[in-house]
């Protein structure tokens, strides 16, 4: 796997040029930039397989030497030093990520990852741009779910709920499809729980729109608009009641 690394800072490219050669022997670097100009050459030139992309550079940000860029037929992680708004910003679009400073078993996950998924999508870079150039800090109404045979945006209010499968989570939509993402369901809790969707269960996260009816006893469950049966934990029937103010 051949590497690029675009980052004006030298130290933090000398710091992940040694995590790589230390932690990730399949990968190779044929490139280390600490100029966003340089680095845009270099992508053309060496055609990579995946780009380390620092996003505040001066001359140009890490969008601007994308769209410098005709393609991306590369996988693409983002190295940055940015805060809680924007980590959940990555996740929107289902685009990896490192925090500086780079630690070693996240750089291995990452690697693992765009192993399996070759290369990222011109609109999930799209959908990511728009979150950072919005000012009010507010997440967007749709969601990135890379699968199988790419990355499908989803409207939040078209998704009914999601399951648990091990380490993965099924995501099923309102038209009846559901998308398999390499994501566990606690990642996808603390992406959506607070747009709409509750944790009833250890097994599911639903989304509260679309509850059609919440049968109450000891084997307490809803039934969500698309007619599936959710079974309700015993402690999440309180966070229910709470959440629609229900006597």
């Amino acid at each position: 796997m051949r590497a690029i690394i675009i980052d004006d800072e030298p130290d933090a490219v000398e710091l992940l040029s040694i995590r790589l050669n230390q932690k990730c022997p399949q990968v190779e670097i044929v490139a280390t930039c600490i100029s966003s100009i340089k680095g845009v050459a270099a992508i053309i030139e060496h055609r990579p397989d995946v780009v380390f992309l620092d996003i505040e550079m001066p001359q140009m940000n890490g969008f601007q030497v994308l769209e410098a860029v005709e393609a991306i037929p590369f996988a693409l992680i983002f190295v940055t030093a940015y805060g809680k708004f924007a980590l959940k910003a990555f996740r929107y679009s289902a685009l990896d990520y490192l925090l500086k400073p780079i630690d070693s078993n996240e750089l291995m996950q990452a690697i693992h990852k765009i192993e399996k998924q070759k290369q990222t999508s011109k609109e999930q870079v799209s959908h990511l741009k728009s979150q950072f150039s919005n000012t009010t800090k507010t997440f967007p109404d749709k969601i990135a779910l890379p699968y199988q045979n790419g990355v499908a945006f989803v409207n939040l209010s078209e998704i009914v709920y999601c399951e648990s499968d091990d380490n993965y989570t099924k995501f099923y939509i309102s038209e009846g499809q559901f998308y398999l993402v390499t994501k566990s369901l606690k990642e996808v809790q603390e992406l959506l729980e607070e747009r709409g969707f509750l944790r009833v269960h250890r097994q599911f996260l639903i989304n509260l729109n679309h509850i059609k009816k919440f049968v109450k006893g000891e084997g307490a469950y809803v039934i969500m608009t698309n007619g599936v049966s959710i079974p309700v934990s015993r402690l999440n029937k309180d966070r229910l009641a709470e959440y629609f103010g229900w006597l």
